[in-house]
């Protein structure tokens, strides 16, 4: 297939390149090679990808809606999986507008072409953090969602709807991925794995918030990139009978959680580093920042239903392969 890949120069999208490529799709790679975090390893990730035989790199950013038209007037995409955002909970506190323009304006942009392309497939990333402060766990796709604590959710909440919306007007079949978590070598820089394995190495105290009792379902990136390949070769089937009455018609909408289903509290995946790294942490216990929930756990039953895939990797296994490739990598 053609497949446009959004933030291929990203965590998930390189991972996700790369395994598209391996099973002989042809992949169009977009990026906008934001400076949110290090550039240097955007185009280290692109080093390993830009000479494959059937991937096209184009720096392009999503708010640009004449540069994404011409894009998708120029290639006849079979599939579409937008992972270009704005991340990041923390820094939504500090630059609300970032998120605005890249998670909702970007995907309007996205959602258009789409529509008027004929797109087989629309693929996008939601977030875990749309459960918010939810109190049932696990997740579950079908719990309510109306209460997210951070910009960042708010605009992933949003694409849902939006997508959602375009699928049942326009009949065009979308599937939203609520990641969990996600780390492994490659990673983002800004994410707590990353942050503690740099300051340890370098004998500095790390900030352990919600003084170590966080549970989070962490969720190795080689299990994403598995649930994504799946769910895209999984395109949702509406119901849109002869009836002209919307009322009537089922959406070709889809959402699933891709997460390990077994959370983990903070001060053990510390622990894990250090027995990785063998040195110890100094910590700096302090509470819960705005914005962060306490826990998060995924329900993947629908996954396991209908794609056939459980996440599955270790912090242990997972961990060390990122400590090995850290200490390889810088």
């Amino acid at each position: 297939m053609k497949i446009l890949v959004t933030g291929a120069a990203g965590f998930i999208g390189f991972y996700l390149t790369k395994q598209l490529l391996l099973r002989g799709d042809e992949v169009f790679g977009l990026d906008n090679i934001n400076d949110y975090y290090d550039i240097s390893l955007k185009k280290a990730r692109l080093e390993q990808i830009k000479e494959e035989q059937n991937f096209t790199f184009y720096k392009l950013d999503l708010t640009d809606r004449v540069g994404i038209e011409e894009l998708f007037r120029n290639h006849r995409f079979d599939v579409v999986v937008n992972l270009a955002a704005q991340a990041g909970v923390r820094y939504s506190l500090e630059n609300p507008h970032a998120y605005v323009d890249s998670n909702l304006v970007g995907f309007i942009n996205i959602l258009e072409c789409c529509r008027h392309h004929s797109i087989k497939h629309l693929v996008f990333a939601s977030s875990s953090s749309v459960y918010g402060t939810n109190k049932k766990i696990p997740f579950s796709t079908g719990d309510n969602v109306d209460y997210p604590v951070s910009l960042y959710a708010a605009t992933k909440k949003a694409n849902e709807l939006m997508a959602h919306t375009y699928s049942h007007l326009y009949g065009l079949p979308c599937t939203g991925l609520r990641f969990f978590t996600v780390y492994g070598p490659w990673g983002r820089p800004d994410m707590a794995y990353f942050l503690f394995t740099k300051a340890i190495l370098a004998k500095k105290p790390i900030k352990v918030f919600n003084y170590g009792k966080m549970q989070r379902d962490f969720t190795y990136i080689d299990d994403i990139t598995e649930g994504v390949v799946r769910v895209i070769d999984h395109i949702p089937q509406g119901f849109l009978g002869d009836s002209s009455d919307l009322s009537t018609k089922k959406a070709p909408y889809k959402v699933y959680n891709i997460g390990n289903n077994q959370p983990v509290e903070l001060i053990k995946f510390i622990e894990t580093i250090e027995n990785c790294l063998g040195m110890k942490a100094q910590k700096d216990f302090l509470p819960i920042q705005p914005g962060d929930v306490p826990i998060t756990y995924a329900d993947v039953d629908d996954l396991v239903r209908d794609v056939g895939f459980k996440p599955s990797t270790s912090i242990e296994v997972g961990i060390e392969k990122f400590v090995d490739w850290y200490q390889d990598f810088y």
